[in-house]
């Protein structure tokens, strides 16, 4: 598969690169980690990274501007997304051909090549996968702006190398990728440090959680709570595996109020939640997904139906 890819990325002059809404570091990494790679092997390609900036990805990289003319004729390349509705720009559609490169279960087959691996940790995995391909068979090289991409997808999308996904090849991958200048001090404190208005809002969420004798877990996020600590729902983000440090806790969702829909983030140490996200429009990992409710009584469901997986996990 990667030699597919590769000769279809060497028959295009423009090549768009892809995310998913609401990102997260792997989505940055693979996605630019991508981008940075293609630009060191391909200089005399233009390559573009396409959608919305998260401010919380600052500390990461920031995407292209990208014009509805730049997708005539170009290549488009999708990192890290499991379902179209999630891409970051919908006018993906409109490329040449179209790429998936993805480590989710890849119920939403898309595209015209699709590269999809549940084994990995990462997407951005993935990608270090495709470049040891192209190092060995187009004399590939690796610049330490792709790799410092690549290591902060990796470690994000594993929790530190935490999460039950990190495999002997992720300890592996990584130990390449520090062999590049950068700095990982500071690119860990960008992924970690957070303000104290955070930490005092993870301070209510440790205070007013809800955990039944299964250990399903889930604390609510109203508006009010938000306006109350001055902070977003973005910024939650970084909250979301703090119950994980809960004892007795199997599966956890915290539920973030917005304008119009209420953020379903789910978290799991064992009971796969990603169906249960998928019977509320979203998905993910087996043990790390998310969906939307809009209105505390579906929000409600989300929660029934976590305590009635706990309840039968073993």
């Amino acid at each position: 598969m990667n030699s597919q890819i590769i000769d279809t990325i060497k028959q295009y002059s423009t090549i768009i690169i892809h995310r998913h809404v609401r990102p997260d570091p792997d989505a940055y990494g693979s996605q630019l980690g991508l981008k940075y790679l293609l630009e060191q092997n391909y200089p005399n390609k233009r390559i573009l990274a396409a959608g919305t900036h998260d401010y919380t990805m600052d500390f990461l990289d920031f995407p292209d501007t990208v014009e509805d003319q730049d997708f005539e004729g170009a290549l488009v390349i999708v990192t890290d997304t499991a379902n179209t509705e999630r891409v970051d720009d919908q006018r993906y559609k409109t490329g040449d051909k179209l790429i998936k490169i993805d480590h989710h279960p890849n119920d939403d087959a898309y595209g015209d090549i699709v590269s999809v691996d549940t084994t990995a940790s990462s997407a951005s995995e993935l990608v270090y996968d495709l470049y040891t391909y192209g190092r060995e068979h187009e004399d590939w090289n690796m610049s330490a702006k792709a790799a410092r991409l690549l290591y902060a997808g990796i470690i994000g999308d594993t929790g530190r190398f935490l999460f039950p996904s990190t495999t002997q090849k992720t300890f592996s991958v990584a130990g390449e990728l520090i062999k590049y200048d950068f700095d990982r001090n500071a690119l860990h404190n960008g992924m970690y440090e957070m303000d104290r208005k955070l930490l005092h809002l993870q301070g209510y969420m440790y205070q007013n959680f809800k955990m039944d004798e299964n250990g399903a877990a889930y604390v609510k996020i109203t508006k009010d709570i938000l306006t109350e600590f001055d902070v977003t729902a973005t910024d939650t983000s970084l909250l979301v595996g703090s119950l994980g440090n809960v004892k007795n806790i199997k599966a956890w969702v915290i539920l973030i109020e917005e304008d119009r829909e209420i953020r379903v983030r789910l978290r799991s140490k064992g009971p796969v939640i990603n169906e249960l996200a998928k019977e509320f429009g979203g998905g993910g990992h087996p043990l790390a997904s998310g969906a939307t409710a809009y209105s505390w009584q579906e929000a409600d469901r989300v929660i029934d139906r976590l305590k009635e997986i706990c309840a039968t996990a073993n």
